[in-house]
């Protein structure tokens, strides 16, 4: 009989009662053990070289070192999963998508007035996000991290090397009448952001789905917008879809495609959580197979659970090419692992390959 050891986190924060009450919380779970606790980043380099912690939970205003400085020399020389668990996560959502830039796995927003009672109220999705983040594959989501910056930095968040524009046939429309469909989980923003930066000028309008929470979707959109060759933004209510831009999906809110006569645009809706997610993936999917398809591209990146795998599916069954990313650089193969389980993948890749597929298959 195989003995599956527990888990093992260490806390770091400065706060006492966060120390004292994260760890009551997840000590909860016979299948993790809290391994330490430190009141600051220099602190806790120490018990991480003791205690050899699988999980880390850190907060992000501390004394001494601030969570994003120690986040950045941490994956620069010991990559671990990071779960942030910090109220700056909430005032200032810019920090929390910088922090999964940096490679930290999730987050949770700690709140800033009755800790004590909110902690208690999220303890299960404090559980589930920790014990999920141990089957992270850190080495890869640092290298897709590394490549993702240094693309940046080389390219000027530039195309494809030897596309700068795809140039469509004048009169034809063909930017128009398209829909590119991209939808992921854990591991996703840093994917999108390899994608977006490596695809080209003058491709039909994108839209993006991730498990985000309200708040967040519109400084990672920011962060996209500088770092592409193309405008990013968070999707409003009714806009049209156009060209040449992305569209994330609001945090807490479907995004699904319609069409009128003057072409494609966006609703938001808030209906009941598909899959428990709510924006769902596989509810854009549906939606662009409905008034798209075969003229769209549907896209399932890596993430926990089955989200977007019956959606791609209907793309699929609908004509449209379907991309699922491959096991081995996905950093969570869930997701995808379902949309190809379920037949629903034309084309099955590795994250680096996609954005090249994507611009292939709408040249043709």
């Amino acid at each position: 009989m195989t003995v599956v050891r527990p888990v093992k986190v260490l806390i770091i924060d400065d706060s006492a009662l966060v120390r004292q009450f994260l760890s009551k919380v997840l000590s909860q779970d016979k299948e993790i053990e809290v391994v330490g606790t430190a009141v600051d980043p220099l602190y806790a380099v120490k018990k991480i070289k003791e205690r050899r912690p699988d999980v880390l939970t850190l907060d992000l205003e501390m004394p001494r070192m601030d969570g994003l400085t120690f986040l950045r020399k941490l994956m620069a020389v010991y990559p671990l999963p990071v779960v942030v668990i910090s109220s700056l996560a909430h005032r200032g959502s810019a920090a929390t998508i910088q922090a999964l830039e940096l490679g930290a796995v999730d987050f949770v927003t700690k709140p800033s007035l009755g800790v004590r009672a909110g902690l208690q109220n999220m303890s299960a999705e404090i559980i589930t996000k920790v014990k999920n983040a141990a089957t992270i594959n850190m080495q890869l989501l640092q290298r897709q991290v590394d490549n993702t910056n240094r693309a940046g930095k080389v390219l000027g968040a530039g195309p494809l090397p030897g596309e700068k524009s795809i140039n469509f046939p004048a009169g034809a429309g063909n930017n128009y009448n398209k829909v590119i469909a991209i939808g992921g989980s854990t591991g996703g923003t840093v994917a999108v952001r390899q994608i977006l930066g490596a695809l080209p000028v003058g491709l039909p309008g994108i839209v993006v789905i991730l498990h985000m929470p309200a708040g967040f979707t519109a400084s990672y959109a920011q962060s996209l917008n500088d770092f592409c060759p193309f405008q990013v933004k968070e999707a409003d209510d009714g806009e049209p879809l156009r060209p040449n831009h992305v569209y994330i999906a609001p945090g807490g809110k479907h995004l699904l495609l319609r069409k009128k006569t003057t072409g494609f645009y966006l609703r938001l809706d808030m209906g009941p959580p598909v899959n428990r997610h709510r924006p769902s993936v596989d509810k854009t999917f549906f939606s662009v197979a409905q008034y798209t398809s075969p003229h769209s591209i549907g896209v399932l990146l890596t993430g926990m659970g089955e989200d977007g795998a019956q959606g791609l599916k209907e793309m699929y069954n609908s004509g449209s090419p379907t991309i699922a990313q491959d096991k081995q650089s996905s950093i969570v193969f869930g997701m995808p692992k379902q949309a190809i389980a379920l037949g629903a993948a034309g084309s099955i890749l590795p994250l680096e390959e996609i954005a090249a597929a994507i611009v292939n298959f709408i040249k043709n």
